[in-house]
């Protein structure tokens, strides 16, 4: 998948979906956060994965239980909509606060499949984070 392709208006959806996953996360909204999520999705984050919205909700909230803050900050690489279904590429940029004060930062790259749910709005449907770096 190269550049971005498919109606622009479902690009930016897509952009927003994406927008607002990060917002969650800065809010630290279960909630909010777990709307990005078709029902039937899978995620995989390092060594970790759920399948549903109410498994990766749990994932979510163990992970951010080991943090006192995250933000996450994208660059979006490409999007490409086929009819009712997208494939996306983005880069994080996450700065990451540990109980013991101690901050990380880490890039890295999430690979998308999103759909466009009955109600009309576009939610991922697998989401895959690779980590490119991380400083500590």
């Amino acid at each position: 998948m190269k550049g971005f392709s498919g109606p622009i208006e479902d690009r930016i959806a897509i952009r927003e979906r994406i927008e607002s996953y990060n917002d969650a996360v800065f809010r630290r909204d279960a909630d909010d956060w777990a709307e990005c999520w078709a029902e039937d999705a899978e995620w995989q984050v390092g060594d970790n994965a759920a399948s549903g919205r109410a498994a990766i909700r749990e994932l979510w909230l163990k992970l951010m239980g080991g943090l006192d803050a995250a933000a996450m900050y994208v660059n979006h690489g490409a999007v490409a909509i086929s009819g009712e279904t997208a494939d996306a590429r983005c880069y994080m940029l996450e700065l990451l606060k540990r109980p013991d004060g101690s901050q990380m930062l880490v890039s890295g790259r999430y690979d998308d499949k999103l759909r466009r749910d009955a109600d009309g709005q576009w939610r991922f449907v697998t989401r895959s984070y690779t980590v490119l770096q991380v400083k500590a």
